[in-house]
């Protein structure tokens, strides 16, 4: 396969056409592995958009974004013969995307650590996180204000937002994408939620 890539990302609303269930996209997989060129750009097609959107919580320097993302599906059609079996193809293409771009922002920042993503945890340790967690979810939902907001968030609490709003990760599965304990888990989102209110207090948005 030669110049196999050229990075296109689609408008958002194709994409929410070309999602794939856990079996079509394991399958997509496996023939992938085994050399089906179609099944490779299927996935891409598929995955592109969610892996720039992801990469844009970190760095908004959009050239390295779109490096970062080609470079990751050019390796894995060069290795795809000693790629192993995934029970989520979508995690797994997040999880290394987010590993190729930390590096390179390290290169960038020498000064920063192995993982550069700040680790802002708020500690708000209460019997009623969890109800009001979900309390707030139809209302990061449903807001059409919420770009200003998220980018005004610290980049650990905007990642856990991404994934459990835009992703739709339960809790559980953020923590373990994410390596952190449940309690943390609810902490950013909670912590989240609270400063993008905050955020848009002035547009009286009312939870």
């Amino acid at each position: 396969m030669g110049a196999l890539i050229v990075l296109n990302i689609p408008n958002p609303t194709i994409m929410a056409r070309l999602t794939l269930s856990t079996f079509e996209e394991v399958t997509l997989w496996n023939q992938f592995r085994r050399d089906d060129e179609t099944s490779f750009a299927r996935l891409y097609q598929c995955y592109v958009q969610l892996l720039y959107n992801y990469c844009t919580q970190f760095t908004v320097d959009k050239a390295l974004i779109k490096d970062c993302i080609h470079d990751l599906f050019v390796e894995l059609w060069q290795h795809r013969h000693t790629l192993g079996d995934t029970t989520s193809v979508r995690y797994y293409l997040m999880a290394s995307i987010k590993r190729k771009l930390v590096r390179h922002l390290n290169a960038l920042q020498k000064n920063t650590s192995s993982e550069e993503i700040p680790l802002e945890y708020h500690h708000l340790y209460t019997n009623s996180t969890e109800s009001a967690v979900i309390a707030q979810e139809e209302y990061v939902q449903n807001s059409t204000s919420l770009n200003t907001a998220l980018e005004k968030l610290p980049r650990r609490q905007r990642e856990a937002i991404f994934l459990k709003f835009y992703v739709n990760m339960t809790n559980e599965e953020i923590s373990t994408f994410m390596k952190i304990n449940i309690q943390s888990v609810y902490n950013l989102v909670f912590g989240a939620l609270n400063n993008m209110k905050k955020n848009l207090s002035t547009d009286r948005i009312t939870v």
